[in-house]
């Protein structure tokens, strides 16, 4: 059987890149894509020499649909086949939503919900077709949360991430495709220094935050055992249960209460 071959957005740095590592370790070919080219390029050379294995780098800001769509004419164009997708990409704005405008409400939108949903559209035929697929959408414990103050469209957003990954995950069942949503809580990657959240990240104990390289190992065993959602970490656990089970007119002013320090003002 010849290797398979995954693409992974937002494979730079940060739990893309380990994403790229790991599946590396396991003889897989990658299509890597980020905006930064030339980090794609240093990891794609490190792998290479280390495993042994195909990868191609494209570069690509997926909060542009014209550059979305012009990825996947050069996927199709080098007659890339991907059987596996990693919608890993994504950041958030820290700021409120009256502090931001709309352009860059959109640009969110584009990278962390448009982009992720038409790869899968893209890519899944042909995974369906050979009866063979693997999807992994990054979304984040907060879509369990009722939200707070600040980065207002993130919990929307892998809310959504969540609910069509479990969806696509119920159309595809039986056909050799699985499809996991990703629920990591605090991780130690660039996520928190691109977004001015490291003294926020800082102030979480130690027991809270995790290892990007925890955080895809859990990712990738539960892609394999067909889980359709993934909480990482014991702590993250404890509190998706708490806000799946408990009233939201309980949990809502608690949660609320507890993120009063890290909230954002305009």
């Amino acid at each position: 059987m010849p290797a398979r071959t995954y693409l992974i957005t937002g494979a730079s740095s940060g739990i893309g890149a380990q994403f790229a590592r790991s599946y590396a370790q396991r003889g897989i070919n990658l299509i890597l894509v980020a905006r930064r080219l030339e980090r794609l390029e240093a990891l794609a050379a490190e792998l290479r020499v280390a495993h042994g294995i195909e990868i191609t780098c494209l570069d690509a800001d997926l909060s542009d649909r014209a550059q979305v769509n012009g990825l996947l004419t050069r996927i199709r164009e080098m007659n890339l086949r991907p059987d596996g997708l990693i919608n890993n990409a994504g950041y958030s704005l820290a700021h409120t939503f009256a502090a931001t405008t709309a352009q860059q409400q959109l640009d969110f939108i584009e990278v962390c919900v448009a982009a992720p949903t038409l790869l899968a559209r893209e890519l899944l035929n042909h995974m369906l077709a050979q009866g063979f697929g693997r999807i992994i959408n990054v979304s984040s414990m907060v879509a369990f949360s009722p939200g707070a103050s600040g980065h207002t469209l993130y919990p929307a957003a892998k809310a959504y991430m969540l609910k069509f990954s479990r969806s696509l995950a119920a159309e595809v069942a039986g056909r050799g495709v699985k499809v996991t949503a990703l629920c990591p809580g605090s991780t130690e990657s660039e996520f928190q220094h691109s977004n001015g959240m490291d003294a926020v990240l800082k102030t979480h104990p130690a027991r809270f935050v995790q290892t990007a390289e925890a955080v895809v190992e859990a990712a990738i065993r539960a892609n394999e055992a067909g889980r359709e959602v993934i909480v990482t970490g014991w702590t993250n656990k404890l509190a998706v249960f708490l806000m799946t089970y408990i009233p939201d007119g309980l949990i809502t002013p608690l949660i609320r209460w507890g993120a009063q320090k890290y909230q954002l003002k305009d």
